[in-house]
């Protein structure tokens, strides 16, 4: 049987890795899951035993095809869940990532499944990122941040790399979400900031605001 930490660890893994290609430093483990390095040297042993990890010395870790398969399943619980809280229980975009991180260690696969037909297969959660369906493949989409964006051009916001509260309640202020069609108006070489313009206005936005804003062509 995994244990709720041991997810949580093959989860750390895929994403730093880039979705499970690359090999991981145990110092970057250790930093994304605020641990010391030596309880992550000790988690990695537990983790090879098992066969969901791959721990070279002076190389790092990498996760097994089994581990690869954990960490997918979870992040398609912890979508599907962020959905139905967006949905259905009325939760913000900003509220519903913590919660979402205890719901998806529910161990039913009947459970996800039927969450997954009752919010009829959704292919994105509320932040844009794709949910993986029961085999794991991805639905993707074309998509680049606003800071690569054309002047002149207009899109479609389909997504944001910087999911914390901060962030999705400085683009609610600024009535920026999913869906939000967005004109590149000029782009300031001095601090890289970009003037956009939305339905009814124009802002400017930071260097950092545009580097964690995807955006599709329409």
């Amino acid at each position: 049987m995994i244990t709720l930490t041991e997810e949580n660890y093959i989860k750390a893994i895929y994403h730093i890795g880039d979705n499970g290609k690359l090999s991981v430093k145990t110092n970057a483990i250790a930093e994304a899951m605020n641990t010391k390095a030596s309880s992550v040297t000790d988690m990695i042993k537990k983790l090879s035993d098992k066969n969901y990890a791959d721990y070279k010395k002076y190389q790092g870790v990498t996760l097994t095809e089994n581990g690869k398969r954990v960490a997918i399943n979870i992040i398609r619980k912890h979508r599907l869940w962020e959905v139905f809280l967006v949905e259905k229980l009325n939760f913000t975009w900003d509220e519903v990532h913590e919660v979402a991180e205890h719901l998806e260690h529910i161990k039913s696969d009947k459970l996800v499944d039927e969450l997954d037909a009752f919010l009829e297969h959704p292919t994105h959660d509320p932040h844009g990122d794709p949910i993986p369906d029961k085999d794991g493949n991805f639905h993707h989409i074309d998509k680049i941040v606003l800071a690569k964006a054309e002047v002149g051009e207009t899109y479609k916001c389909v997504g944001v790399d910087d999911t914390s509260t901060a962030f999705l309640q400085y683009l609610d202020s600024n009535n920026i979400a999913l869906g939000t069609i967005i004109t590149v108006k000029h782009k300031e070489p001095y601090d890289n900031s970009v003037k956009i313009s939305l339905e009814h206005y124009e802002i400017v936005v930071s260097q950092s605001v545009a580097k964690n804003l995807y955006l599709k062509k329409v």
